[in-house]
């Protein structure tokens, strides 16, 4: 039976490859119109630190959005990625500078960051509160709980003599920076991961049809705990990317509109918000768009409130497109859906 709930689900993907690929379609256009436009109408554009500085934030936007993605699909979603990176690695490197050896420090993080996803998995699947409202909650907890509990300045150096991380941030290899090559590994992980084993296919049968995929004999509750819990390593992974490329970290990061900018990837992208639909190919193509979009109105010096009107636009304009590829039906309106 799962595996027929399994069918289910890529047989509801093949019915909206259509609309999706021409989503995905107008999109890589528009971020192609746009990188040309940029290019011509902003002298320092085609630099090559604007160059740099945008496939790092690329790099970091898309792989928040790979993890994002992992919970939209099985029709959820994670508002606490961003206060779970900024808690997990800034004790990590609190820890570090306090004497602690930076690889034992670091797997503590990892440990205090794969309990918060538990429990925000736990939250969802046993409370069966909404995830939206359980994340959205949630993310003041944690990072409440990192600040003042655990440290308590805003700014925080990456430890000292560690060459890998700085290799993380500033290398390259084969001339391309290590971390796109990061970025990419993630996304060939995560391909791997929702195409070809149970627990991919798991997630897309919940997401296209939970009932069905609980009486199928799923164990949707360990599922999506482990959704969130493989969410927030993601996010730890990010946060580490971060302080290399930043050689620190800040824990403001947690009041930016990052997470709503990821959220924005995985929307505009075509991963439906009602579940069961998409990959690591609409992440990508929607990584490049918002990137470009914010480098270019960063190097237009665009005032904060700009910038979140049109992103908010955008996004605006991405939910109605996933509405209308992606009609909401009589099982994704019941409550509990996004």
């Amino acid at each position: 039976m799962s595996v027929q709930a399994g069918e289910q689900a890529r047989g509801s993907q093949r019915k909206g490859v259509s609309l999706r690929f021409s989503q995905e379609g107008i999109v890589f256009l528009l971020t192609m119109l746009m990188f040309v436009g940029f290019s011509i109408l902003l002298p320092n554009f085609l630099t090559s630190g604007n160059v740099i500085a945008l496939m790092r934030s690329v790099s970091v936007l898309g792989m928040l959005a790979l993890g994002m993605s992992l919970v939209v699909i099985g029709r959820g979603v994670d508002l606490t990625m961003v206060s779970t990176l900024v808690v997990g690695v800034v004790w990590a490197v609190k820890m570090a500078n306090d004497g602690m050896p930076f690889g034992q420090a670091l797997f503590y993080g990892g440990l205090l960051v794969a309990g918060f996803g538990m429990v925000v998995g736990l939250i969802v699947a046993f409370a069966e509160i909404p995830p939206i409202f359980t994340t959205l909650a949630m993310a003041p907890v944690i990072f409440g709980i990192g600040n003042p509990f655990l440290f308590k300045q805003d700014t925080h150096n990456a430890p000292q003599g560690v060459t890998w991380l700085n290799e993380l941030g500033f290398g390259a290899s084969f001339g391309i920076p290590n971390t796109i090559l990061v970025f990419a590994a993630v996304a060939l992980v995560m391909h791997l991961i929702l195409r070809y084993t149970r627990f991919g296919r798991s997630i897309y049968a919940m997401g296209d049809n939970p009932a069905a995929a609980r009486l199928s004999g799923l164990p949707v509750r360990p599922i999506t705990v482990a959704q969130y819990m493989m969410t927030a390593l993601v996010a730890y992974l990010v946060g580490i990317v971060i302080l290399g490329s930043n050689s620190g970290i800040n824990s403001r990061l947690a009041y930016t509109t990052l997470v709503y900018d990821v959220l924005l990837v995985v929307v505009l992208g075509g991963i439906g918000l009602s579940g069961g639909r998409g990959g690591v190919r609409n992440v990508i193509v929607g990584t490049l768009f918002v990137g470009t979009l914010l480098s270019g109105m960063t190097i237009l010096n665009l005032s904060l409130t700009a910038q979140n009107f049109i992103k908010s636009l955008v996004m605006l304009l991405a939910l109605i497109a996933d509405t209308v590829a992606n009609p909401r039906d009589e099982q994704t309106s019941q409550q509990g859906d996004i």
